[in-house]
């Protein structure tokens, strides 16, 4: 069996309650997460495809729907969650089995459930299961799940894994993968946002920013590094310092160059190189970073010229960093700041896995 084989049903309903608005149409990669979803559908050669959900703006969905190449099926039932979604798809469906797959997960590929196609074996469920989690909005379910369906909503039960529980089923383990990463609230879109700019990147960039000094960059990005390695990676850094900087030693060969009057000297040894160059202005740390070589990632320390997806440490000094680049903030203490990511500034580890996923690695 194969994606021609099947139906999609782009599950697209829902109260957004965590977010406090309507999470469809919130933009990311300059479209909104609906969208970026559909745009991937279109790629696929879905045997049918539906727009499932909630029609309060309905001109929108439609526009959407018609563009994409798929069918606007509208809920029946307001306030019944995903699962009135997967109601009104099933009911359209031809297809033997059919995707049913939420509109927030912006990351998703659709190779990554390929696996579910060749475990259908008659089972009215299919469920991916990622590091112990199920996944039921990208499992796919056979058409005669549908009476199951209307009689759980019908009772009132409106979570989909009580019905997953009631029939035929089989859980595929899938690999961790980011894939299946939901965007609920504000701090989920903002990692997001930052995901997306790396991968446009050739080589990925974090920045690691404080609002004063003594803050701990430099004490944050030593004991991040060694984490990065673990794993692995070969992690660049690159350091904005308003002071200026002299890494010549008096006598040495490149230090006679510069005496000399040369506007740049480059250094070549068997186990690596250094470039010092004389610039009229301050160049842009970005820049600086895309010169670095056969590394994974790069790391900025900047607190005034880094960029998104930026890290913002905070020990009581000055005020929070939250620009429109800031997509989590490490801290010693309460600040009040709700909208991003909150971890403990000696989390280590939890920086390690958050500069993995900003990263795609």
């Amino acid at each position: 069996m194969d994606f021609a084989d099947i139906g999609v049903m782009i599950i697209a309903g829902g109260k957004s309650s965590r977010m406090g608005k309507d999470k469809r149409f919130l933009t990311v990669d300059n479209c909104s997460l609906l969208e970026l979803t559909l745009q991937k559908t279109a790629q696929q050669p879905f045997a049918e495809a539906y727009l499932c959900g909630e029609c309060h703006q309905a001109e929108g969905l439609f526009e959407l729907a018609k563009r994409y190449g798929l069918t606007l099926v509208a809920d029946e039932r307001q306030g019944a969650g995903p699962l009135e979604g997967l109601r009104a798809g099933l009911a359209h469906l031809q297809a033997e089995y059919a995707l049913a797959l939420s509109c927030d997960m912006p990351l998703f590929r659709y190779e990554v459930i390929r696996p579910l196609l060749a475990e259908a074996q008659g089972e009215m469920a299919i469920i991916p299961v990622v590091n112990g989690r199920r996944q039921p909005l990208a499992g796919l379910y056979h058409r005669d799940v549908l009476p199951a369906v209307e009689a759980a909503l019908q009772r009132g039960d409106y979570k989909i894994g009580q019905v997953i529980d009631s029939v035929p089923h089989k859980l595929v383990e899938l690999a961790d993968d980011d894939a299946f990463f939901n965007v609920n609230r504000s701090s989920d879109l903002r990692l997001v946002q930052g995901r997306l700019v790396n991968e446009k990147r050739q080589v990925p960039l974090v920045t690691v920013s404080a609002p004063k000094s003594n803050t701990g960059k430099t004490t944050f990005i030593e004991r991040l590094i060694p984490k990065l390695k673990e794993r692995g990676l070969r992690v660049g850094v690159v350091k904005g310092d308003c002071h200026g900087y002299d890494v010549d030693e008096e006598g040495k060969d490149s230090y006679r160059f510069k005496q000399a009057g040369a506007d740049g000297v480059a250094v070549v040894s068997p186990k690596g190189y250094f470039i010092q160059q004389k610039t009229e202005q301050r160049a842009s740390l970005i820049e600086i970073a895309g010169r670095l070589t056969d590394v994974d990632l790069v790391i900025i320390e900047s607190r005034n010229h880094g960029t998104i997806p930026k890290i913002s440490l905070w020990r009581g000094l000055g005020e929070v960093i939250v620009d429109e680049d800031t997509v989590a903030i490490f801290s010693s203490g309460e600040h009040g700041e709700t909208s991003l990511r909150q971890y403990d500034i000696d989390d280590d580890e939890g920086a390690a896995q958050l500069v993995c996923f900003l990263c795609g690695l």
